[in-house]
């Protein structure tokens, strides 16, 4: 109980490197001392989760699983609103089925939107934040802003509001220009190219200039147009 990690759920991989064997599991929970979150994940008595602890235990069984858009910047310290719970917007690369418990303790929303073409590696785009757990990766801004682009105009949970994007991107000064065009580059989404784009004009910054070259690779002389969860229609420029 000294060297389990606290805010974390423990899977048994982790009981086992802690040198507890199934059946002690088994009599760990019978006397109390560990609490049966679902299979596979049990808590310490008079222990409570964390976001990075149920994070970390994610982690450990969804390979790419990590904080992106929109929450990846209120943790980088680029924030517009600031929610009461806030959801946390969590990316991956493949379908997986979320615990039921991880809702009741970290809203969230998942997706596997795939961005990039196959000669793109994610993993020089994911870092683990100063002062957080070193095992929960979170994208790069750059990153995050593609990422945050995909989710306007998306339904439900995902929904991202353009008007909020906008505010978040007038807060991007520092935007590395070279790292976001190569990701544009490599981006396979027309809508998620011309609104980074678009918030790159509003916002005046180096890094949002001179983007049309990388639209026009993917769309010449086209708009593009999706109606949105509230109704209103979303349309690009050419």
């Amino acid at each position: 109980m000294h060297e389990a990690p606290r805010g974390q759920p423990l899977d048994p991989a982790l009981l086992r490197h802690l040198g507890i064997s199934p059946a002690q599991t088994h009599y760990l929970v019978n006397a109390g001392w560990l609490q049966r979150l679902s299979k596979g994940a049990y808590l310490l008595r008079g222990d409570v989760l964390t976001t990075e602890g149920i994070l970390a235990y994610l982690t450990r069984h969804n390979a790419g699983l990590h904080v992106g858009g929109k929450t990846a910047f209120d943790w980088q310290g680029v924030r517009h609103n600031i929610a009461f719970r806030p959801r946390i917007t969590l990316w991956g690369v493949k379908a997986y089925r979320f615990p039921l418990w991880v809702e009741l303790h970290m809203p969230y929303t998942y997706q596997t939107t795939r961005l990039f073409d196959d000669q793109f590696s994610l993993s020089e785009c994911l870092k683990p934040l100063p002062l957080k757990n070193p095992s929960v990766l979170v994208s790069i801004p750059e990153l995050a802003l593609l990422e945050l682009a995909s989710d306007i105009g998306k339904r439900g949970k995902k929904g991202q509001s353009l008007e909020e994007a906008q505010h978040l991107a007038d807060s991007m000064r520092n935007l590395r220009a070279d790292r976001l065009s190569e990701l544009l580059r490599h981006c396979t989404r027309v809508k998620v190219v011309k609104l980074v784009r678009d918030l790159g004009e509003s916002a005046g910054y180096e890094w949002g200039r001179d983007l049309q070259g990388i639209v026009d690779r993917l769309s010449v002389g086209r708009r593009w147009s999706s109606l949105g969860a509230d109704g209103r229609r979303l349309t690009l420029k050419p």
